[in-house]
């Protein structure tokens, strides 16, 4: 009696803790089915909230993307409304910061890799507003990083209902984590493997199968429950013929040459923003003015850059037209993530991949017979895991999820051979991966405090 007091009032609880601190295997993966669902839940709600965002802004019924919102603006409102929402932001990162104390770590991966799998829910919460304010006016980042680490805290709320050790609560965190990510880019394979191959580092069994779980049920309960669907509409793949691989060993060079300068350009806007003598709502606010001034040119360097990528996907653009883009759409990112908005360029990279993949499936076809290679859209699809896997360095990853969004076995060779040569040239040229500087204080914090305390550290 007195063991189910300390532990909580539900005596299923104390039996539920008991059962997972001892390791057993069946409550373990019931537990990590209940983290996919918490976590497919989760992103629900934010985007929902995005989509009502997107009403209110637009005066729609129905939520049309964020380009189409900003194609709808007078062109003062386009480029006000961008600084407005980053000041907004910044105001609420300020004010949390002042008035809610610091409990747990700062992200999901934190608590995974080397905090006790806590996550403050009034921080996260507080992060969370500010993202909603800076994506849903058009800021250039992904709405994932967000949707993850509400799906990681509230498996971390859970296990510290259940009062488990760390050990057991870090993993209940990557449950969360996964699922986060599946219901966001509808792949579950590739969203097990992103927190194993990226947080943990290593890919086995004792993580890889809650967390396929977690993942299974996440991707169930948001396509087959509630009939989201996938956020990039694949074109049925098109591979003219076995001698095109050598083509794609060219884009997977390009993007193993360019990725580095991208991640460079980031870390400079970063460090550009930071030592600006100013308030951190004013640099949010200055990296959104920035953002909606070259939405005046291109009102596609809006938002995370979905409806852009499917359109490039499916219809046929001027070179001139995607290069510009392209363009506008690195500085609009690195104004965003270099400016402090709470937000992932996991996105932005896949739309910086399709971009420069489309490109070069142009150029190919303009320098090679008609019926040589394949379609611009199909090098867009590779160009796509080849930067991610060029940014993330991790390839395995990488190919899958692009394999999960095309369900086309024809992609794997192309797709194999572009991914994993991205990724050994850009770690010869840069070391450092998007996440590197995230997964190293952690590791630095590991080694120093052996896992058991909380130390600060920021996400990439």
């Amino acid at each position: 009696m007195a063991k189910e007091i300390r532990i909580g009032k539900f005596r299923w609880a104390g039996a539920l803790r008991g059962q997972l601190v001892a390791e057993n295997l069946p409550y373990t993966l019931f537990t990590a089915a209940l983290m996919g669902l918490l976590g497919a839940l989760a992103t629900v709600v934010f985007r929902e909230l995005l989509s009502w965002i997107q009403v209110v802004l637009g005066g729609e019924d129905t939520p049309h993307g964020m380009v189409h919102l900003a194609r709808g603006l007078e062109s003062w409102q386009r480029l006000l409304l961008p600084a407005a929402g980053g000041a907004l932001a910044g105001l609420v990162l300020q004010l949390a910061s002042r008035w809610l104390p610091r409990r747990g770590a700062a992200d999901y991966m934190e608590a995974i890799a080397v905090g006790r799998g806590v996550i403050g829910f009034r921080q996260t919460v507080a992060r969370s507003v500010s993202s909603l304010f800076s994506i849903g006016s058009g800021a250039s980042i992904g709405r994932e990083g967000p949707m993850v680490q509400l799906a990681a805290m509230l498996s971390s709320l859970s296990g510290r209902f259940l009062i488990l050790p760390p050990r057991q609560l870090r993993l209940l965190v990557a449950c969360g984590a996964t699922a986060g990510i599946t219901a966001a880019y509808n792949a579950p394979i590739a969203g097990a493997l992103f927190i194993s191959e990226i947080v943990y580092g290593v890919i086995s069994s004792a993580t890889l199968v809650p967390l396929v779980v977690a993942s299974v049920v996440a991707n169930i309960v948001t396509r087959q429950i509630l009939h989201y669907d996938a956020v990039f509409h694949m074109p049925p793949f098109d591979f003219v013929s076995g001698w095109e691989v050598a083509s794609y060993l060219g884009l997977g060079l390009l993007a193993g040459l360019l990725a580095p300068q991208f991640l460079r350009l980031l870390d400079l806007s970063r460090a550009g923003f930071g030592r600006l003598p100013a308030p951190l709502w004013t640099r949010m606010a200055l990296g959104g003015l920035i953002v909606g001034a070259l939405s005046l040119y291109k009102a596609e360097v809006w938002g995370n850059g979905y409806s852009v990528v499917n359109s490039m996907l499916h219809t046929q653009w001027a070179w001139s037209a995607v290069a510009a883009i392209l363009l506008l759409k690195i500085i609009a990112t690195a104004a965003s993530a270099g400016s402090g908005a709470v937000g992932g360029v996991f996105t932005p990279t896949l739309f910086v991949g399709a971009a420069l993949g489309s490109l070069y499936g142009m150029g190919l076809q303009a320098l090679l017979p008609p019926g040589a290679v394949s379609t611009p859209a199909s090098y867009a699809v590779v160009g796509m895991g080849a930067m991610l896997a060029a940014t993330t360095y991790a390839p395995l990853m990488s190919i899958l999820m692009i394999f999960e969004m095309t369900l086309s076995y024809e992609v794997m060779l192309p797709l194999m051979l572009a991914c994993i040569t991205g990724y050994a040239l850009a770690q010869r040229i840069r070391p450092a991966s998007v996440y590197s500087k995230s997964l190293a204080s952690n590791r630095l914090a590991r080694a120093r405090f052996g896992g058991g305390r909380d130390v600060s550290g920021r996400s990439s």
